[in-house]
């Protein structure tokens, strides 16, 4: 499911926090100018502070907060995988999933004998018109193989599930990595043929032939990559809404028998699926005619070794770190296993794990503040639509309703999921993984047909994330993200306005980008703004492509401008929607009280720049200019700060610093 996201590039949530854990004052370096360089100034002290860790390829205020949310979830694990015959049955699930991905010893033994079997299923296949249910298989496994199958909301009528086919089927980030030029680019892909070669030879195959099958994989999904639609061009819903009755995927597809496959994948009956790319599924046929099944079963092998690596042997593990999390993202070490394993569980057992995290960081006072909150950003919205001067009140009066639509979901589910009927299994890591998928798989193809719940979540309680969902109109805050530095009830509102209220700003304002002001209040896809509106919004989201496409992510390579259009659009106006929104409560009677010497505004710009004070490796910030819709955390500060005539006041710039330019962007 496609849903737009506030960038936090970590994991885990927080207990016990001191003062210089969440916003301080202590961060900032004074030696600089905050009308230079107010990312710097704010964060100057914390960058200094906090270099990488070793198992890191970026380290920021959301991989600090995780990794205190990770220590919270191994205390949970470990107890429950302590065993006991007091244990409840998620306490056993937890604790037998993640005990057996901790046992190193016990998969080293075990060797490659637990991937046997599937191997074998790829090996045995005798003929080409057998690769539907193979490749049925491997989609139930969680193995990306060719293309994604699974539900999704209808743009049409957001209420009901489709079946949708979507591009897949790669092992490089994206579709350009097979094709940019630069020398980084063509390095990157030679260290992943040689990657592939590596881990071919670890299943036992000969130099020679390890390295024919590594030019196999690459030849192949190259071929899918050039059907692949680019990243930009996904950012528009009418780009990857193409709804075909099943019948026509025989045509786009005629070498893949699709009802064979709907039938082994074991989806229910349905009449109409989405294509998002067509050109896709046109060149994977050609793969599928043109290549010979030995080949094929090559990449298949590939497409499965690949995703089960982090449960395989040491050697394996080490291999599958060294081309995806050392040479693309720039981490010197491995994480050590008990984070790999805490991941791991969260992502395969997230609301079962989640229960006991929600009981132990987020009370239910968090919660209600939190709601507060929500409403305060929401009736700043509100202020704003009405204001803005380049809107017809036509589509004002769209605007609003959209925005008296949205629900907030807080924390965690109202109810949690039922993962009664997976089978974990001690002391069998690959296992568990692969049933968990299964379980995960059947569970999402029940939807297709079916009505959406509005209720369920997208992420997991533990996750130091956010997100706004276009086809569902809501806005969803997991209890991991709302810990210091995001959320502090102990502090003032001031920085609790910058931090987090910038966050429920961004995420409402997202429902108004570029990508959610296509969708209606309803979440159907439609065009509800005036031609003259619509013209409008374009002309300034321009200003926005054209500032960020300035800016220099590492080594020559810029942000893509259009690729982060969305997420840059939300940063200045949920920036500008929680200031709003702080003034409102400071002329309630709350007063302008200096504290620490700064007043309310100035410390609401610094929580706002705090949550982005990070340090990264180079390559990690060329894979997120090539590949992220957010943008490098420098510029979501000072690119938003620049763009706000309340921040120069604030902080008395003289126009034409470079805090207070001449040119400013604004939407909302």
């Amino acid at each position: 499911m496609r849903v737009t996201k506030l960038f936090l590039a970590g994991f885990l949530a927080a207990a016990s926090l001191s003062a210089q854990e969440g916003f301080s004052t202590a961060w900032i370096d004074s030696s600089v100018d905050p009308c230079v360089d107010f990312y710097q100034y704010a964060c100057g002290e914390w960058v200094k502070k906090n270099p990488i860790p070793p198992d890191q390829a970026r380290w920021g205020r959301f991989q600090e907060l995780a990794e205190r949310n990770r220590k919270i979830l191994r205390e949970i694990l470990e107890k429950a995988a302590a065993g006991g015959a007091d244990r409840s049955r998620i306490e056993q699930q937890i604790g037998d999933y993640y005990a057996a991905c901790m046992d190193e010893e016990g998969i080293e033994q075990k060797g490659i004998a637990p991937l046997e079997p599937e191997l074998e299923r790829i090996r045995t296949v005798s003929s080409k018109a057998e690769l539907p249910k193979l490749i049925a298989h491997l989609h139930r496994l969680g193995v990306n193989a060719f293309f994604r199958f699974g539900p999704m909301p209808s743009f049409e009528d957001s209420e009901w599930h489709i079946a949708d086919g979507d591009q897949g089927g790669l092992g490089l980030p994206e579709r350009d990595y097979y094709f940019r030029e630069d020398a980084k680019s063509k390095e990157q892909r030679e260290a992943y043929v040689k990657h592939v070669t590596r881990m071919f030879e670890l299943l036992g195959e000969p130099a020679p032939a390890a390295a024919a099958k590594a030019d196999t994989v690459m030849r192949i999904e190259t071929a899918l990559a050039k059907g692949s639609l680019e990243v930009t061009k996904r950012r528009d819903p009418k780009n990857v809404w193409h709804k075909k009755k099943v019948a026509e995927l025989g045509k786009l597809a005629p070498a893949f028998a699709w009802k064979t496959y709907f039938r082994a994948v074991g989806a229910p009956a349905f009449e109409e699926v989405n294509v998002d790319t067509p050109g896709f599924l046109e060149a994977m046929d050609r793969v599928l005619e043109r290549e010979s099944l030995a080949d094929i079963q090559t990449y298949l092998t590939w497409s499965l070794l690949r995703r089960a690596a982090p449960l395989l042997p040491k050697a394996f593990v080490e291999e599958n770190f060294n081309f995806y999390r050392k040479t693309l993202a720039g981490a010197k070490q491995m994480r050590p296993r008990w984070k790999r394993c805490v991941s791991m569980v969260d992502r395969d057992l997230g609301e079962a794990l989640g229960q006991a995290y929600v009981a132990k960081a987020f009370p239910p006072e968090s919660k209600q503040r939190m709601l507060k909150l929500v409403a305060a950003l929401e009736k700043a919205l509100e202020q704003d639509i009405k204001s803005v001067p380049w809107m017809t009140e036509a589509t004002k009066k769209k605007a609003l309703e959209k925005l008296h639509a949205i629900r907030n979901k807080i924390g965690y589910p109202e109810k949690w999921r039922d993962y009664s009927k997976l089978r974990i299994v001690a002391g069998d890591a690959l296992g568990n993984f692969f049933r968990a998928q299964v379980h995960e798989f059947e569970y999402q193809l029940a939807k297709i047909g079916k009505r959406v719940d509005p209720n369920e979540w997208q992420m997991t309680p533990p996750t130091v994330n956010a997100y706004y969902h276009p086809l569902e109109n809501n806005i969803n805050f997991p209890a991991g993200i709302l810990q210091p530095p995001f959320f502090d009830p102990k502090l003032d509102d001031a920085p609790n306005y910058g931090a987090i209220g910038g966050v429920i700003g961004h995420e409402l304002t997202h429902g108004f980008d570029d990508m959610g002001r296509k969708f209606a209040a309803n979440g159907n896809l439609e065009d509800w703004w005036t031609p003259e509106d619509a013209a409008a919004f374009e002309k300034r989201a321009q200003c926005f492509v054209e500032q960020y496409s300035a800016y220099t992510a590492v080594d020559g390579v810029k942000l893509n401008g259009k690729l982060t259009l969305g997420e840059n659009v939300a940063d200045n106006g949920g920036l500008r929607l929680a200031l709003m929104a702080l003034r409102d409560v400071l002329a309630e009677g709350n007063g302008q009280k200096r504290i620490g010497g700064f007043t309310p505004e100035q410390r609401l710009f610094l929580g706002w720049a705090q949550v982005w004070c990070s340090n990264a490796t180079d390559e990690s910030k060329r894979l997120q200019a090539q590949t992220d819709p957010h943008s490098l955390g420098r510029y979501r500060v000072n690119g938003v700060v620049s763009n706000m005539p309340e921040f120069q006041q604030a902080f008395q710039c003289k126009p034409g610093q470079p805090m207070a330019p001449e040119k400013r962007c604004r939407v909302w």
